[in-house]
């Protein structure tokens, strides 16, 4: 269990490390081919309709939506009990990522976007 729990935070933190270079390549590299994200805007903040399926439609989300945001820090912290990532600009959470792997690949990313939902990622 300990062994599976270190694997997954070393993919998130090597897919957060790409996503902080905007290293479109590493990042598509950690993802599984069948890669599936799903974001939660609420209504309030765009965004795909539905799920968004596949390594390359998959890394071309993430790049738009976390990669390189201006003034924004992407760090790697908690998100329901395993390592996922938060982004914030000026210590507000704009996103929060909940990420779910298989050996060395990311299969899933639940993306937080919806503001409603994030007050409580704020930094004071």
């Amino acid at each position: 269990m300990r062994e599976s729990r270190d694997r997954h935070d070393q993919v998130v933190r090597t897919f957060a490390d790409a996503c902080r270079r905007g290293d479109v390549t590493g990042l598509t590299a950690v993802l599984d081919v069948d890669a599936v994200a799903t974001c939660d805007g609420g209504g309030r903040v765009p965004g795909p309709d539905g799920p968004v399926n596949g390594r390359a439609e998959v890394a071309r989300l993430v790049m738009a939506s976390l990669c390189g945001q201006a003034g924004g820090e992407l760090t790697v912290e908690s998100v329901n009990g395993r390592a996922g990532l938060t982004l914030r600009r000026a210590s507000h959470a704009v996103a929060v990522v909940a990420v779910e792997t298989a050996g060395s690949a990311v299969t899933a990313l639940w993306i937080v976007l919806n503001p409603a939902k994030l007050g409580g990622w704020h930094r004071r």
